[in-house]
Order: structure tokens, then C-alpha cells, then sequence
């Protein structure tokens, strides 16, 4: 039986959500598309060869052909409409983050335990990302014995000229985020964020790079160099040193090339590239767990906790010094749902 799916934002994030729903999940067909710019909306439903299309997102949620939804409009209208999917009882596939700021987040979250069961999932596609399935399986194996520090890597060639240093920590290392609780299975409790000499490729006022550490609850240190214009590739990389041994990423999909005298390897200048593979895996297993009641991927708990240390490093940033992360209670709902869980 094939889903019928609406998308919500017309953009580049809902732009490779309908290609990959249309090129890759077959159990899955987009019967409806929503943007608030009528002709970027009209274009993408052409391109699809989609009929329904309109401006009004809550349009889409309540039309009874639609039966799951994907969020990829603008982050301040991440919590309304993830609500409105509650009160149609459709499962939602919401772009990171969840919502714009952590008390909208846990207001989304508290919806949610609310109704006893779980219909949002949130896009951190890294956890079904082939590589980082298989670092994660070997630190649950417990092949590198108990975790002690995670370095991370997180460079983009360029990005739009909005982005700027707040963004770098809440659009960019939220990845980081996310992974580093997933892979380790624990909680950030502490972040500082330390700025080096800006980069004379980065706009005037950005402070690019940052060097963003964490501190988890079981006492394991991460550290995550974070920049945005690095010129050369879209270069993602991640190292968990344990106790008795290390693991890394490699370079899954890529070329090893030698040619005219040199060696070397080929990077991905953008991550469609880099993690093509991670967004059709993410939305197979969102399709699958649908029709199967079995909630895949990070979970509300997930996109709250993001958000909530997110929103600690912009204030380490401006203070300059470490910043506690303060979660509240986690309900019972996703005891069993977190950073353990979720992706392969």
C-alpha cells in the first residue's frame, strides 16, 4: 500500500524531499505540496508531477488524501504546523529543528506525550548515514571500549550570505548535536564555545570558525571545529576515542584518484553529495515505520534536548565562558526514545 504524502516548503530542503519520496521510496507517493510563494510552489509541483498545490499549509494537513506530512518550511513555522499534524493525527517528518526555540520545542513535545504516542519525527539524517551506522555499531559493541572524547569536523565550502554566527551553532553544529548524543547515548550538560581568529573568506562580523566543547553527563568531552566557509569541500569527520581503541569515519561513496602524477581523494562539495544515501535511508525507514507503528529516526525528546543546547552555545558564545544546559523532565513517553535510539 502506497503513503500518500503533502510537503510542506517549496525550498531546497522540501525540493530534495520530493525528488528522493519520488526516486527512492516506492511505498511512498507526494499527492500534495504547500509553499507561501505561489509560483515556487507551483514550479516544484510541475516538476513532480503533483495536482494538488496550495499556499495554505494547514490546507495540506487537513485534506483526507494526505496521510503523512513533511515539514520543510521556515523554522518559526515548525511548531504550529507540527501541532496541526497532532490534531489530524498524522505522522510528520519535521526538518530540523522542531521548532525555533526550545520552549516552542517543548511545547511540541508536551503535545505529544499528550496524545500517548509518537507521530513526529525529526530530521537528523546523520543517524542513517551508512558510516555513521557502522561507528555507532562499533562503540555499542563496545570495540573501543567505554567513549572519553569525540572530535568532530564540521566544514561547509560556503553558505548563503544570511548565515551568520548563531547560525553556525544552531543550523550547523546542531548536527553535531545530535550525533554526539546518539553515538554516545548521553546527554550534554555543559557547553563553551571558543572563538579563534575569524577567516578573511567569512563576511564581515561572522566569527567563522568556532571551536564548540562539550561536556555529557557520563563525564565524555566532545570538541567540534564548526567552518562554514572552508573553501575547499563540504568535509564532515568524526573520531571517538574509548578506552582501549579509537574509531572514525571514512570516506564512504568517494574516489580515491590518481591521476597526472598525484593521489588523492575526492570530496563532496555539498551535502546532497555527502549524505545522498542518509536522506532516502531517513525517509524508507519514516515510510516503513509508519505502516509498520514503529517510530524510526530522533524522536520530540531529540529536537527538544538539540535545541536546548543549542541555545547554550549561543549563550557561551556571548559570555565567553562554559554554559550549563538546563533540560527539564523528560516525560514517559520517550523512555525509551533518545539519543540510543533510532537510524542504522
Amino acid at each position: 500500500m502506497t503513503l500518500q504524502v503533502g510537503v510542506i516548503g517549496a525550498g531546497l530542503m522540501g525540493t530534495t524531499h520530493v525528488r528522493v519520496l519520488g526516486s527512492a521510496v516506492p511505498t511512498a507517493e507526494v499527492v500534495a505540496i504547500s509553499d507561501a510563494v505561489p509560483e515556487r510552489g507551483e514550479q516544484l509541483a510541475r516538476q513532480a508531477g503533483v495536482d494538488r498545490v496550495t499556499t495554505d499549509a494547514l490546507e495540506l494537513i487537513h485534506d483526507p488524501a494526505v496521510e503523512a506530512v513533511v515539514i520543510a518550511s521556515t523554522a518559526d513555522t515548525h511548531e504550529p504546523f507540527v501541532l496541526a499534524c497532532f490534531e489530524a493525527g498524522k505522522p510528520v517528518l519535521c526538518e530540523k529543528p522542531l521548532a525555533a526555540t526550545p520552549e516552542a520545542a517543548r511545547r511540541v513535545l508536551e503535545a505529544e506525550a499528550a496524545l500517548g504516542r509518537r507521530l513526529v519525527q525529526v530530521g537528523f539524517m546523520r543517524r542513517f548515514d551508512p558510516a555513521y551506522g557502522q561507528l555507532k555499531a562499533r562503540i555499542d559493541a563496545g570495540a573501543i571500549g567505554a567513549p572519553l572524547v569525540m572530535h568532530c569536523a564540521h566544514r561547509n565550502p560556503s553558505v548563503p550570505p544570511a548565515f551568520d554566527t548563531h547560525m553556525i551553532l544552531t543550523d550547523a553544529v546542531v548536527h553535531e548535536v545530535d550525533t554526539l548524543r546518539w553515538l554516545l547515548g548521553q546527554e550534554v550538560v555543559r557547553v563553551t564555545v571558543l572563538a579563534p581568529r575569524a577567516s578573511s573568506k567569512a563576511p564581515a562580523g561572522v566569527q567563522d570558525p568556532v571551536m564548540v566543547i562539550f561536556e555529557t553527563d557520563a563525564g565524555a568531552v566532545v570538541d567540534v571545529e564548526a567552518f562554514v566557509n572552508a573553501q575547499y569541500a563540504y568535509d564532515i569527520r568524526c573520531e571517538v576515542v574509548g578506552e582501549t581503541g579509537t574509531a572514525a569515519l571514512g570516506a564512504p561513496g568517494f574516489v580515491d584518484l590518481r591521476s597526472e602524477g598525484t593521489h588523492g581523494t575526492e570530496l563532496a562539495m555539498g551535502f546532497q553529495q555527502r549524505f545522498g544515501e542518509a536522506y532516502a535511508r531517513e525517509l524508507q525507514s519514516w515510510v516503513a515505520g509508519i505502516a509498520d507503528g514503529v517510530p524510526t529516526g530522533a524522536g520530540a525528546w531529540d529536537g527538544y534536548a538539540a535545541s536546548a543546547v543549542c541555545e547554550a552555545a549561543v549563550a557561551a558564545l556571548a559570555s565567553g565562558g562554559p554554559t550549563d544546559v538546563a533540560l527539564e523532565h523528560r516525560p514517559g513517553l520517550y523512555a525509551t526514545a533518545g539519543p540510543l535510539a533510532g537510524g542504522s
